[in-house]
């Protein structure tokens, strides 16, 4: 169950889209409790059993704020209720765990926690108030603890998991992966376009890339900035790039996997942040991997695993979360763009390491465990 699924971008989407198929593929009867996507999608559940419930979403198209998680939680009880199953997969926010611990208690049926991230240290990264952060960490705490297994996606998760207070036993760290067959390297004529596709919020920081191209923009007229996707700082981010590069950032809604493939494909570079400081700083940036996957070099700034990952595998630039560290980077992007070559190893890379199967493959091993 998850507020988001296919064909919705996003890591979640992808992530249960791929536990979805792996367990049928294993002989699995699955059922995928989520939500109407925004007006416009085209829904193409590839034969999975998938029922959509209609929900609240904001001004951006996103199932974020306490109204719109409990306008698919309370109805998520009761779709529950009356749904057959030997084991249940939730996802955050907390108030899903919520609805879905007491709908398995009443069915004295397991769940399976899969935790991407801590939602509790997330609020509290992004200044929630005090009270409000030792409630959240309570229920989170109370979510987790009832849980027959917990799925982590990196060791940053699990150590901030023990830190709430979870035992060390039911935590089991998948990684994190892509879509590798629908974010996929194939040539195209390159293109001086940096690109930047996936959620837009205060963990991400991504003004820093409207700032940093502002400062290299007239010494590379002919490029472009391409911001692809949602989230709360999309307004700020229209308003900064007005006002710093008028007429050379483009905006996007969020698109198909294979349409950001294929803007990856021929861009310049791919782009990835985590801010520092707002309690996401053990956050793997999935968005990147879709990045290489597709054989984009990624400048990547900020804090989070993903540094040490393109550093050490020489896959891009690893900077600071600062416009003139990002700007250098930028520039030296657009001025040798990547070989075929370089993007087809990019490619590879991926498939090899963060395939989004071997992580699903990994988590059906957890969730049959827990049956």
């Amino acid at each position: 169950m998850s507020r988001l699924f296919r064909p919705e971008t996003g890591a979640a989407a992808y992530r249960l889209g791929a536990l979805a198929d792996e367990l049928v593929a294993r002989g699995y009867r699955v059922r995928v409790l989520t939500t109407r996507p925004p007006k416009g999608v085209r829904i193409a559940d590839d034969g999975l059993d998938v029922r959509r419930w209609p929900v609240l979403r904001d001004k951006g198209g996103n199932v974020r704020g306490y109204v719109q998680y409990l306008s698919y939680d309370i109805p998520l009880f009761f779709r529950l209720l009356f749904t057959r199953t030997d084991v249940v997969v939730v996802e955050p926010p907390t108030t899903t765990g919520i609805a879905s611990r007491v709908a398995c208690a009443v069915k004295r049926k397991p769940y399976v926690h899969f935790s991407a991230d801590v939602f509790s240290t997330a609020a509290e990264g992004i200044g929630v108030n005090r009270t409000v952060v030792k409630v959240l960490k309570f229920m989170e705490r109370w979510v987790l603890r009832g849980s027959a297994a917990i799925i982590a996606v990196s060791d940053g998760v699990r150590s901030d998991l023990l830190s709430l207070g979870v035992p060390e036993e039911p935590i089991s760290v998948v990684g994190v992966g892509i879509d590798t067959a629908r974010f996929a390297y194939a040539p195209a004529p390159p293109t001086p376009t940096l690109v930047y596709g996936g959620t837009m919020s205060e963990i991400h920081g991504a003004d820093v890339f409207i700032r940093a191209f502002a400062r290299i923009s007239a010494a590379h007229p002919e490029a472009r900035l391409l911001m692809i996707g949602q989230g709360v700082d999309v307004p700020m981010l229209k308003d900064l790039a007005m006002k710093l590069a008028p007429g050379r950032v483009e905006f996007r809604t969020p698109q198909p996997a294979e349409t950001l493939s294929a803007e990856f494909a021929t861009a310049a570079a791919a782009l990835a942040s985590v801010k520092p400081g707002v309690g996401y700083d053990f956050a793997f940036a999935t968005k990147a991997l879709a990045g290489l996957s597709a054989g984009a070099p990624v400048i990547y700034a900020g804090v989070g695993p993903m540094g040490t990952l393109i550093r050490d595998n020489d896959l891009g630039w690893a900077v600071d979360w600062d416009a003139d560290a990002v700007a250098e980077a930028m520039d030296k992007a657009l001025t040798n763009p990547p070989a075929q070559a370089l993007r087809a190893r990019l490619s590879e890379w991926v498939r090899d390491h963060h395939s989004l199967r071997s992580v699903a493959a990994k988590s059906v091993e957890v969730i049959s465990r827990a049956k």
